[in-house]
């Protein structure tokens, strides 16, 4: 696929910065606007960040008994949805809602520690939280999706660990899956060191994966400031079925949150099970 073009991340610095100097005068109006929208998702996910900061309460899957007459429902796996770095599942808070809302299916969101300091540690803990998601829930397999470095994790457990046995589609969010190079100064943490390219871990998932049966689809924004360069939030890969949607119009705290990536993301679901595929992009006004 060809493409074409810690708070201070996302401050209207950071997009001018990559900008300078040949472009800044040119800086477009839908730039500003996703500049603008990023600021406001950010100032609303601190606010509803303490919200998010322990693991919901999961209930099993209800008993029905046979006598009981069933409204048909459209089938639909569980739905896991896993966040990015230094962050939690408040981020999902309108996904999660939309997926409920018009998808049917059982939704839920995991937390990873703000202290997890490896991708490999943080995949197996999230393997064990989806073997116990299929037995509560009775179901074989699960859909994921995964915002940035929650993509990341999710594609480590599947690709490297076996977990394509349990995972049917994995929908990743602006997620560095070459790796970025954006921050330098962040290398200080060794989690975001293992984000880099050439790392380890990205040498390990840019490594053979015959025969895996998951499904990828990545969401991509054009003027996503943390993935640099923006390729790297696609995914290619000569054995795994992977599918690209580029974003137009949206940064990176905007993939979770945008109600046309929201429509996107069930599009995605809803031909896990055909041979098509969603559609190649997203014009987001």
């Amino acid at each position: 696929m060809k493409v074409t073009g810690v708070v201070p991340l996302f401050s209207p610095y950071t997009y001018c910065r990559r900008l300078w100097p040949g472009k800044l005068a040119g800086l477009s109006v839908t730039l500003l606007k996703a500049t603008v929208l990023d600021a406001a998702i950010l100032a609303g996910h601190v606010l509803l960040y303490p919200t998010g900061l322990f693991q919901e309460r999961l209930a099993p899957a209800a008993a029905v008994p046979d006598s009981t007459a069933r409204l048909p429902v459209r089938p639909g796996l569980p739905v896991v949805l896993l966040h990015g770095f230094i962050d939690n599942r408040s981020v999902f808070v309108l996904l999660r809602r939309s997926l409920a809302q018009h998808g049917g299916q059982r939704v839920e969101s995991l937390n990873y520690s703000p202290l997890t300091c490896d991708i490999r540690t943080a995949a197996e803990l999230f393997g064990r939280h989806v073997e116990e998601i299929c037995e509560r829930t009775g179901s074989d397999r699960v859909d994921i999706v995964g915002h940035s470095l929650g993509g990341l994790i999710a594609r480590y457990y599947v690709q490297c660990m076996g977990g394509d046995l349990r995972v049917r589609t994995l929908i990743t969010l602006g997620t560095p899956h070459s790796g970025t190079r954006v921050a330098p100064l962040a290398d200080a943490h060794p989690i975001v060191r293992q984000m880099r390219p050439g790392s380890q871990v990205i040498a390990e998932l840019g490594g053979p994966a015959p025969g895996c049966r998951t499904r990828f689809v990545s969401f991509w924004s054009d003027l996503d400031p943390l993935m640099d360069p923006l390729e790297t939030a696609c995914l290619e890969h000569p054995d795994l079925d992977a599918h690209n949607i580029r974003v137009t119009g949206i940064g990176h705290l905007a993939l979770p949150v945008h109600p046309a990536v929201a429509a996107g993301i069930r599009e995605a679901l809803d031909f896990a099970d055909t041979k098509e595929g969603p559609a190649n992009g997203l014009t987001v006004a």
